[in-house]
């Protein structure tokens, strides 16, 4: 424990030449695995939606009998309910005090007439995560929306400590943010 800022030292200025950057358990559990639109157990991936409405599901099903494999093929043949969605914060500003304000997940998604968004199923659409998106520049937040509402472009606020934020449907479905085309993991 005694040599660990010595090793950072050393390992800070061995990757100067290479560009390093310092990244910790908040790339991986928040920020990374937002802007690459993956989900986590517990936040996205709950027993209240299926893979279909997380848009993890297999372009086919296999032959062979498994559990839940009635339930999976009615999920896939139905439209879905609500959509993963990614969004991106326009404005932190707190129209109240004029202070930033950052999502933390758990906030209610509203209509542009300031009503909670319910799917079909009686569903509350709610920030899922957020969290900071520096490669995409913006506070990126991952939401379960109905179809009609899950079109990229589309506008709505996000309440947060008794404000409304404006938000934009930056991707729908499991399309990421930060490279889409995955180029860099393949380099």
């Amino acid at each position: 424990m005694e040599q660990g800022a010595a090793m950072w030292d050393s390992i800070w200025e061995a990757g100067q030449r290479f560009g390093i950057v310092p990244s910790g358990i908040g790339v991986y559990g928040t920020t990374g695995r937002i802007e690459k639109g993956y989900r986590l157990f517990g936040a996205e991936l709950e027993s209240e939606y299926n893979v279909v409405e997380a848009d993890m599901q297999r372009p086919k099903v296999k032959d062979a009998d498994f559990v839940g494999k009635e339930a999976h093929v009615r999920q896939r043949d139905e439209e879905p309910a609500a959509i993963l969605s990614t969004l991106t914060v326009d404005d932190n500003t707190s129209p109240t005090d004029g202070c930033k304000r950052y999502m933390l997940g758990r906030e209610p998604i509203l209509t542009v007439d300031g009503d909670r968004i319910v799917d079909r199923k009686g569903r509350g659409s709610y920030v899922t995560s957020a969290g900071s998106g520096p490669s995409v520049g913006k506070h990126v937040l991952l939401a379960y929306l109905p179809p009609e509402y899950a079109s990229e472009g589309t506008s709505l606020p996000v309440q947060n400590m008794g404000d409304r934020y404006p938000v934009t449907v930056a991707a729908r479905g499991s399309r990421p943010l930060f490279d889409p085309e995955n180029t860099r993991v393949r380099c």
